[in-house]
């Protein structure tokens, strides 16, 4: 049987270009920097192959079509309200991107110590 756990457990995925910047830092690096600082259970980055945003431009790693500005997907899992948290922090820090936010069921894989972390938290926020 697997464990299934039930919390206000959200997704943020960031969109944004490979060349974007925040203060002098590529702006993947800044986010993931601050969901750090933030005590996000983790993020991960995401680097696409092909993709186009708002503008319909093609941004592509096929050799003849080099892109220096690929996408870039940002996702983390967390507490509702850290995400939420989250993304008041985050938003300011994009010119150009987007952000989604739906909700996940977690499936535990892990130490019970991680588990006991995560169900404290939630006692926490009840």
């Amino acid at each position: 049987m697997v464990e299934i756990e039930h919390w206000n457990t959200l997704r943020m995925k960031i969109y944004i270009g490979e060349n974007d910047n925040y203060k002098g830092k590529p702006l993947y690096k800044a986010i993931v920097d601050r969901l750090r600082e933030m005590g996000i259970a983790g993020a991960t980055v995401y680097r696409a192959i092909l993709g186009f945003g708002k503008k319909s431009k093609v941004h592509s790693a096929e050799v003849l079509r080099l892109s220096t500005d690929l996408p870039i997907v940002i996702e983390a899992v967390d507490r509702g309200y850290k995400i939420e948290k989250a993304i008041n922090e985050i938003k300011p820090m994009i010119k150009d991107g987007m952000i989604t936010v739906e909700p996940v069921i977690v499936v535990w894989v892990g130490s019970r110590e991680e588990i006991k972390k995560f169900e404290e938290d939630a006692v926490r926020e009840g």
